[in-house]
């Protein structure tokens, strides 16, 4: 199975535009105020041309329903992951609105998946980021031995503190319904510039078997 790849938290459009020559499969833009990436312009990012088969991703953290609707429309968003305390009623919303949704979870102990219950099936994607005391971000990761007390229905990504020596721990994960990685702060030059050179090696690995 080949692996998913979300890069996140891109903003800048030449940077943008390298990536994508690498054919992620979801490329995210961060529309949380508080982040060093938050996204502002959609006049500059609409400009650039995006692959058919590369999603173009808003990530929120407790926005409406309206807020995100209105991302979606303005940067013609094919999907979002929500990284707050978002209602299962909101994300079964927006995925009504043919939207696909990604919710994120943080994760510090097994018990931690039994958030995740309401969700099942509610969602296309479920995204496991280590807990911290905001909304990611953490450059951190969370013991991934506990992805073993995960017993849902809905396929996840994997986030928090994946960085480029991570292929070979990536590629031994064998839980039936591990379906992608999150790639963001540990593939940066700065803030919302990711290095061509880690994400081209990183990837053309991590698929190599």
């Amino acid at each position: 199975m080949n692996v998913l790849i979300k890069v996140c938290g891109m903003r800048e459009p030449d940077n943008i535009r390298d990536i994508l020559t690498l054919d992620p499969d979801f490329l995210g833009l961060i529309f949380y105020p508080k982040s060093s990436r938050y996204v502002t312009s959609p006049t500059i990012i609409n400009n650039i041309r995006f692959g058919q088969n590369i999603k173009k991703t808003g990530v929120f953290v407790n926005a409406t329903e309206d807020e995100i609707m209105q991302k979606v429309k303005l940067y013609e968003l094919q999907a979002v992951q929500l990284h707050g305390e978002e209602s299962v009623v909101l994300c079964r919303s927006l995925r009504n609105k043919g939207v696909l949704v990604l919710k994120a979870f943080q994760i510090y102990a097994a018990e931690d998946f039994e958030d995740t219950l309401l969700y099942n099936d509610q969602v296309d994607y479920f995204l496991f980021d280590t807990k911290t005391a905001s909304y990611g971000g953490s450059g951190s990761k969370f013991d991934w031995s506990l992805l073993d007390a995960y017993h849902g229905n809905t396929p996840f990504f994997l986030s928090g503190g994946i960085g480029p020596d991570d292929v070979q721990a990536i590629q031994k994960i064998n839980h039936p319904l591990f379906r992608g990685v999150d790639l963001n702060s540990r593939f940066e030059i700065a803030p919302a510039i990711k290095s061509y050179k880690l994400l081209q090696q990183f990837i053309k690995q991590l698929n190599s078997l």
